[in-house]
Order: structure tokens, then C-alpha cells, then sequence
């Protein structure tokens, strides 16, 4: 039995960058969120930690969906 190391290291490599990329777009979207309470409550503009939270949603719904697109397909 023979194991390529080298692709197996790259295969880690990118689960983890994107492990890490995911999880970070998801923070940014809950932190968007966080600032649309304060928004609201000070003088800020609501309408931009909105949408930039739900464009962060979005994005990683997208690469969930894409990940499944790469297993099933």
C-alpha cells in the first residue's frame, strides 16, 4: 500500500484554510448583526451591517452548497 503524502498534506492544507475562511465569513456575519443592534440604538446606518451581514450569510450558504455540488456531483 502506497500513500502520497504530498496530497494528502495539500488535501489538509485546504480543508483548513477553508475550514478557517468559513468559520471567519460566519463570524463577520453574526458580528454584522451585533453592529445592526448598536446601529439601531446609536447613530449608525443600519441598513449596510444588514446587508453586509446577510451578503457574509449568504457567502456561506454558497460554499456549503458548492461543497455538497463537488461530493454529490
Amino acid at each position: 500500500m502506497h500513500i502520497d503524502w504530498a496530497a494528502l498534506g495539500s488535501v489538509f492544507g485546504v480543508s483548513l484554510v477553508v475550514t478557517v475562511g468559513l468559520v471567519g465569513l460566519f463570524t463577520l456575519g453574526i458580528v454584522g448583526l451585533a453592529k445592526q443592534e448598536a446601529a439601531a440604538a446609536g447613530s449608525g446606518n443600519v441598513a449596510l451591517a444588514r446587508t453586509s451581514a446577510y451578503a457574509c450569510f449568504a457567502l456561506c450558504a454558497a460554499a456549503v452548497g458548492y461543497g455538497i455540488y463537488l461530493i454529490v456531483g
